[in-house]
């Protein structure tokens, strides 16, 4: 039996789960937000002594009454008591900030959200009560599939790294097309696969209309997210995505920001910002973001391509690769108090991936799938390196280039070469 089959409905520990006692132990209440399916309430739960779950349909009578006429009293219970799916009732979130200022102390209350309420829902923003923490699907190392031989902070501190990725190409494209939902860790190939579709009709029949009571064509957000899809992991604008769609349907680049906006407030879409450091020269830098999924298995299954699919199709395999370790790159990042970029400028020179910590270290990193590609990617790094104002920003604390294959190593010129199954935090 697979380990994976042996943790099969088991609480799996998140890399948030550290934070989130941090955050318990230091505020009144912590907001979990976050794309739904990903996690949130089971890790609140983990914590929680009662709860109030506010999409329970048995109970959707009760709410409704309750919420016209005392909402506090929905904010009874022993603490930490958790509200889930809190944007469903705004006027709470002005209650947990009152009953905060009450009550003094900490850990009062746990709040999960996946999707960010209209503007002038709530009264105040919250700020010194309530804290908050963004929670993605799981990375590989947090569904057990990569072994964590070698983490981010190893590299930041520039240890000597080995490992052994025990991820086949075949094992990489199923974890990439099932992706990072709890619920699909430990099932078998079809019913795994069947969550992620499940999920993006879900977005696409009501959820991204239910986020702001706006109705959206269910055909033009397919489109759109197809769209998306086909352009992953690149810098494409909104008028190449207008483009892309309009070839099968007319639609105003007005309407297709107003759909991204909603994919992003209910945390579908996370695109990846670009990198402005200090340059040596004055090199322009390119500015638009990256288009990313918040999990690359949206992508697969927009486009209804298998893992099978994806072993025929080497550059579509490689995109999406590229942004499933951007997803893990950004769980990682956010466990060393970082963020991910990337890095473009006029000379057309690219880097996939910037880890900037709050500390002021960064270092930077290249994705490629094969192996032979990576003096190619080692050159572009150093060539990066050199272009930064390193008097200014620092050296970089190291350069990485983050693979397929097998081998975690470190070159001759100092480059690191590490296997996405290979990394953690």
């Amino acid at each position: 039996m697979s380990v994976l089959k042996i943790v099969k409905n088991k609480y799996l520990k998140r890399i948030v789960d550290k934070k989130l006692d941090v955050l318990l132990e230091s505020s009144g209440a912590v907001l979990i937000r976050g794309t739904k399916w990903c996690g949130k309430t089971r890790t609140a739960e983990e914590r929680a002594a009662s709860a109030v779950y506010m999409q329970d349909p048995k109970e959707q009578k009760n709410y409704t009454e309750i919420l016209k006429t005392d909402p506090s009293i929905l904010l009874e219970g022993r603490t930490p008591h958790l509200i889930d799916e809190w944007q469903t009732a705004p006027v709470l979130w002005d209650g947990v900030r009152f009953a905060v200022d009450q009550r003094g102390g900490s850990g009062h209350f746990i709040l999960t959200g996946s999707a960010v309420p209209a503007d002038g829902a709530v009264m105040h923003t919250g700020t010194g009560r309530i804290a908050r923490l963004l929670m993605r699907p799981m990375t590989l190392f947090e569904s057990l599939e990569s072994d964590g031989s070698v983490s981010l902070r190893s590299l930041f501190n520039g240890d000597d790294i080995k490992g052994v990725s025990p991820l086949t190409l075949k094992g990489l494209a199923f974890a990439l097309a099932r992706g990072g939902w709890p619920a699909s860790i430990g099932e078998r190939e079809a019913l795994a696969l069947q969550h992620s579709e499940n999920y993006v009709e879900a977005v696409i029949e009501s959820d991204i209309s239910r986020v702001d009571g706006v109705g959206r064509n269910p055909a033009n957000v397919r489109m759109l997210m197809r769209s998306l899809a086909r352009n992953i992991s690149t810098a494409a604008k909104l008028t190449t995505i207008r483009k892309d769609i309009s070839s099968d349907n007319p639609v105003t680049e007005k309407s297709i920001s107003s759909y991204m906006n909603a994919l992003q407030r209910i945390f579908v879409t996370e695109d990846l910002p670009a990198w402005s450091p200090n340059m040596r020269s004055k090199s322009a830098l390119r500015t638009s973001p990256k288009r990313h999924f918040v999990d690359p298995s949206i992508a697969t299954a927009v486009l209804r391509v298998s893992p099978d699919g994806l072993m025929k199709d080497f550059n579509t395999f490689g995109l999406l690769f590229e942004s499933l370790c951007i997803r893990d790159l950004r769980v990682y990042a956010q466990a060393n108090d970082g963020e991910v970029y990337h890095y473009r400028d006029k000379d057309n020179l690219e880097v996939d991936a910037i880890i900037s910590l709050h500390d002021g270290r960064w270092g930077a990193a290249e994705i490629k799938m094969g192996a032979g590609a990576t003096d190619e990617a080692a050159e572009n790094l150093i060539k990066m390196r050199d272009k930064v104002n390193t008097e200014k920003m620092g050296e970089p604390s190291f350069l990485a280039v983050i693979t397929a294959s097998s081998y975690a190593y470190r070159r001759e010129d100092g480059v690191y070469v590490v296997p996405i199954g290979c990394l953690k935090d």
